[in-house]
């Protein structure tokens, strides 16, 4: 799904994310799943050029789910799948956390390189069933 390049593009990612995973039964931790989506979206606004939109992609999986966001600049995203010891955000600072979030609430996460700039990407397990 492509997003606009600006900070609208947080809500909308959310909802879909919500609506995405609302029709699985036995799905992710849907709250985690937005919160993440929410921070990976709001880095590619942040840090990317804006000229071409972001791409949100869903995944359901036997396991869980996967939530890619690709955006159009090839480099990195800060320390996001880098070996321990990860750099501690300092909590004076208004932003620096969301990569730690992900690192920390996702089973998995990292990033690989794409024919228009590179995807970041997190897995998420099957929520337990409520009884």
């Amino acid at each position: 799904m492509a997003l606009p390049h600006t900070t609208a593009a947080v809500p909308i990612a959310r909802a879909l994310v919500r609506t995405a995973l609302a029709d699985v039964d036995e799905g992710a931790d849907c709250d985690t799943a937005e919160l993440l989506t929410a921070e990976l979206v709001a880095n590619a606004v942040e840090h990317t050029d804006g000229s071409t939109p972001i791409e949100l992609a869903v995944e359901l999986l036997p396991e869980g789910c996967r939530v890619e966001v690709h955006d159009p600049d090839p480099s990195p995203p800060g320390d996001l799948a880098g070996q321990p010891p990860h750099r501690m955000p300092d909590p004076w600072q208004e932003h620096g956390r969301g990569l730690l979030l992900v690192r920390t609430l996702s089973t998995a996460c990292g990033h690989r390189p794409t024919a228009r700039g590179k995807a970041v990407w997190f897995r998420l397990p099957r929520a337990p069933v409520q009884a």
